[in-house]
């Protein structure tokens, strides 16, 4: 038993402390989504938790956690310690997101219905042009937070995913 204690502690010390180990959607900015909608967030969310990098500069107080959320049309960061001690709220305006949410979200039922009748051709089309937007998405979301958070790609893809799940507003 002593052991496994010490093998648990060796596996937290060896995790980076710049990451996220908690994200979770504020309730009331959101409402359930379809089945398709909930597996999304839910992958999202798993996704970001097995790997991600996330860092405030200038502070060392890692891992975090992050409560997404729209406060007054804005996008809310709220960001803790991992023990839940408040680090910062940074919000951001959605006005520079509002094109590509309305592309990603053509798109994406274009994509889904692509998937009942079109040829595997067309539809590796449009995944192509959905990954593309999802990537500019990312970049974007990347931009915005420059200088009040540090996000790699992947984990800037995984968030829009979060961000795009708080638009379908049940």
């Amino acid at each position: 038993m002593k052991a496994e204690a010490v093998q648990s502690a060796q596996a937290a010390q060896e995790k980076p402390r710049n990451r996220l180990a908690a994200v979770r959607l504020d309730e009331s900015s959101i409402g359930r989504g379809n089945p398709d909608q909930e597996h999304e967030r839910a992958i999202a969310i798993y996704d970001i938790l097995e790997e991600n990098s996330f860092t405030l500069p200038g502070r060392d107080e890692g891992p975090y956690a992050l409560v997404l959320g729209l406060v007054e049309n804005k996008l809310s960061f709220a960001i803790t310690t991992e023990a839940g001690e408040p680090v910062m709220t940074h919000l951001l305006s959605l006005t520079p997101f509002r094109r590509v949410i309305r592309d990603y979200e053509m798109i994406c039922e274009s994509y889904f219905s692509a998937i009942r009748t079109a040829s595997p051709t067309q539809i590796e089309a449009i995944d192509m042009g959905r990954r593309g937007l999802h990537n500019e998405a990312s970049e974007l979301l990347r931009q915005r937070l420059e200088g009040k958070v540090d996000l790699d790609h992947h984990t800037a893809r995984r968030l829009f995913t979060l961000i795009f799940a708080l638009h379908w507003k049940g």
